[in-house]
């Protein structure tokens, strides 16, 4: 089954990022429903992965490392950590014994629509850092491809790059989140 046509509920939020409700993914991004998400951001040997998004939402912008959210399983919502392996393994074939390292970081808000979409995003966003033991390549049906910057200069080769990012990235990067 193709992902992106799985029918999937999040956990629909308020502003303090108390759970409301819960809402079909795609309905809750036309609507521009706040919601909770996750971005994971791949690390590898001081060097941080970024992900070249193939996406129906924020298509073609860069993402640190890869973005999606935590779904209901019938009544109770996916504990963060394991919709990150999921998406891991889904995103970058990476499977959980190849973690060296899951570190929350801190939460970003933001509300932004999609220009090329009639979508928004609308999210209470849950940062991580994924440190890997082996460098991981990006699955072509989520990412158009990779690009590999250092962890010290983040900032700067982001910039030299010269490309879109994703929204949230760019709330990331302003909040000084990348350790």
């Amino acid at each position: 089954m193709d992902y992106y046509k799985a029918i999937q509920y999040l956990a629909v939020v308020d502003r303090e990022d108390n759970i409301i409700g819960k809402m079909e993914k795609w309905e809750a991004h036309k609507k521009g429903v706040l919601h909770r998400g996750y971005t994971a951001i791949l690390e590898f040997e001081n060097n941080i992965i970024l992900q070249h998004r193939k996406h129906p939402v924020f298509d073609g912008v860069y993402d640190l490392s890869f973005s999606s959210h935590e779904f209901y399983q019938g009544v109770k919502l996916q504990p963060d950590e394991e919709a990150i392996y999921e998406g891991l393994k889904r995103e970058w074939g990476v499977d959980k014994f190849e973690i060296r390292n899951l570190k929350f970081l801190n939460t970003v808000y933001y509300k932004e629509k999609d220009i090329k979409s009639d979508y928004f995003e609308h999210e209470i966003d849950y940062i991580y850092v994924v440190e890997l033991n082996k460098m991981p390549t990006a699955n072509p049906d989520f990412a158009y491809g990779q690009k590999v910057i250092s962890k010290a200069t983040v900032a700067s080769d982001i910039a030299k790059l010269g490309v879109p990012l994703a929204p949230w990235v760019e709330k990331i990067l302003d909040a000084k989140l990348i350790p």
